[in-house]
């Protein structure tokens, strides 16, 4: 059992990735689920989490004798059969199924970059990733470190003897195609490839996640080893919010790097694949596990027929209510399923997130109100800036509302002619009703498209939305 000391009262939620438990250790008056028991202040919602026991007696105990889950339990027999299917997989190079076979393994055909698995293992366990070769000509992992045929070999023994099997039963070794990061990820991937896990229910994708690997997971995007889960808006394929041990971050640990507004490539096309694979595999509840190639796009990696519940806490939203409502529709085919699934769930995600997190969730573009020096407001379109850290306002603007004086401070900042000096003035405004202290740097905005943007250092108790569309503003 892992421990989390969650001191923050919103992602206080027992879960489970890969069949790793987690328990929930009280250190606020205000979480939500201890030891079995809901607290204020998501008494409400408490029916709505999935948890553990629901998820087996509701959604995967039948499932577990199925064929499907026999297969998803099978990494090898999975790609066996999403590929006759028709669907994209990793290629496959080779495979080692007794040591006799790995005497006579000829290392040498091995391409210069591939990925080593077992057959049976879960949560990222026995994975090796090799990237290509050194000057030497030895193959190398992420960090540059050298990976010999005898380490190797070596692996691949405690792989057939079962050394990652959840039962410890021998095991099959794999070796297989290195999904190539798409460019939009990688500056968000640290040693290993993230993916796009999809949780599909009766043929249609009802949550989605986008999986992060970190320093911390070795590489791995499982959260329970320190990979990071973001939210996936189903409609729009954006990020929302993310988490890290079950507690809300914003940024990438280390960098400055937003976790909120990333678009994911090929959206459409992963939820596609989701419900084919979930098809293809003849499971009714599955998470689908998806990579996406540089050069060969969206590729199913893997299929789990009991996946983990901390994607509630990724995206904000319990799943049960979810579940329930696409449970009994009929889907004939998957690009029906994924229409259902933005026609149900693409309205109700803002709402269930600002429930849950208790903040207002923002468009790139929002009307504001400026209060002028005798407190009149003024109403204007403002960008949303998450990559700025203070608001700014245009300088004629600020002479016109007489907010010109007096200066408070002056910073040098890097702008697009060079380093400048901008004065620095407090400022009141409204953003969706909520009062707004600021202190914003006046700056000459006549070339750009708005005159005000309001950056992170106002936006606390907000979240945004790069795909919401702003409503038309008033002159004022």
């Amino acid at each position: 059992m892992n421990r989390i000391n969650n001191q923050d009262p919103l992602y206080a939620l027992i879960i489970d990735d890969n069949d790793v438990n987690y328990e929930v250790v009280n250190t606020s008056n205000d979480v939500i689920f201890v030891n079995g028991a809901w607290t204020d202040p998501f008494n409400r919602l408490a029916g709505d989490v999935l948890g553990l026991n629901a998820r087996a007696i509701e959604y995967t105990q039948k499932a577990r004798r199925s064929t499907g889950a026999k297969v998803a339990n099978n990494k090898l027999a999975t790609k066996r059969m999403l590929q006759k299917a028709g669907i994209p997989t990793p290629r496959l190079f080779a495979k080692i199924t007794s040591r006799q076979e790995l005497s006579r393994f000829r290392w040498t055909k091995l391409p210069a970059s591939f990925v080593l698995k077992p057959k049976g293992g879960s949560g990222g366990g026995g994975i090796v990733v090799v990237y290509g070769l050194n000057k030497k000509g030895n193959w190398v992992k992420a960090d540059k470190t050298q990976v010999l045929i005898p380490t190797l070999r070596k692996h691949v023994m405690n792989i057939l003897d079962g050394g990652f099997s959840s039962k410890n039963a021998p095991d099959t070794a794999f070796f297989e195609q290195r999904v190539k990061i798409a460019s939009a990820l990688k500056p968000y991937s640290v040693r290993g490839v993230p993916d796009v896990r999809v949780l599909v229910y009766n043929g249609v994708p009802v949550m989605a996640e986008l999986r992060l690997p970190t320093e911390e997971s070795l590489g791995r995007s499982n959260l329970h080893v320190g990979g990071i889960g973001v939210g996936i808006d189903i409609v729009h394929g954006y990020t929302t919010t993310a988490i890290h041990h079950g507690r809300l971050i914003e940024t990438l640990p280390g960098t400055r790097l937003e976790l909120s507004g990333i678009k994911v490539p090929h959206w459409n096309e992963v939820l596609l694949l989701a419900v084919r694979a979930a098809r293809a595999t003849n499971l009714t509840f599955a998470g689908v596990d998806i990579a996406i190639d540089r050069e060969d796009g969206p590729l199913v990696l893997e299929i789990n027929a009991r996946p983990g519940l901390e994607i509630q806490l990724a995206n904000m939203s319990p799943l049960k209510g979810r579940l329930r409502r696409v449970e009994g529709l009929t889907v004939k085919s998957p690009d029906k399923g994924v229409a259902v699934a933005k026609s149900l769930f693409g309205e109700d995600l803002e709402q269930e997130i600002e429930d849950l997190s208790g903040r207002t969730i923002l468009g790139i573009e929002e009307k504001i109100q400026i209060i002028d020096a005798d407190g009149q407001p003024h109403s204007l379109l403002a960008k949303i800036d998450t990559g700025a850290y203070r608001s700014a306002i245009d300088a004629s603007l600020a002479r016109k509302y007489k907010l010109d004086r007096p200066v408070v401070g002056h910073k040098k900042v890097r702008a697009a002619l060079g380093q400048e000096t901008r004065p620095i003035v407090d400022i009141s405004l409204t953003v969706r009703d909520r009062l707004v202290k600021s202190k914003a740097y006046i700056t000459d905005r006549t070339k750009m498209n708005y005159d005000a943007i309001i950056g992170r250092r106002d936006l606390k108790g907000f979240l945004v939305d790069p795909a919401k569309r702003p409503s038309k503003p008033e002159v004022g």
